[in-house]
């Protein structure tokens, strides 16, 4: 088995749950205890702590797979880009090939082209 940093933390992780539940049983247990301290213990010793850290360990592997997916998706851009290229290409040849209404110019709306002196 090849051992990964990743699996350690989980080694460890799994280790102190085991722990924070030995020390929440013996809370709930105890004549002075009870089962709210139980659960407060639980939350407080076990879960948030816990949760932090697989947290905060996974933002490596977070990034990685973004930027992964991020690859991907330009790949897939540039590839769609160049698929539809030569399409667009000829079918600029034509005159207004572009498939939208053509804009109406009314009398004496579009000011004419100067050049300013």
């Amino acid at each position: 088995m090849v051992r990964t940093a990743r699996n350690v933390v989980y080694l460890v992780v799994i280790g102190w749950m085991y722990v924070v539940l030995m020390m929440s049983v013996a809370e709930a247990t105890n004549s002075t205890g009870s089962i709210l301290g139980a659960i407060v213990t639980f939350f407080l010793y076990g879960l948030v702590p816990v949760a932090l850290v697989v947290y905060l360990m996974g933002t490596p592997h977070r990034r990685k797979a973004i930027k992964a997916r991020e690859a991907a998706e330009q790949a897939e851009r540039e590839a769609a880009a160049a698929s539809t290229a030569p399409k667009e290409s000829a079918a600029s040849a034509d005159p207004d090939a572009g498939g939208h209404a053509p804009g109406a110019a009314e009398a004496g709306s579009v000011a004419p082209v100067r050049k300013e002196p």
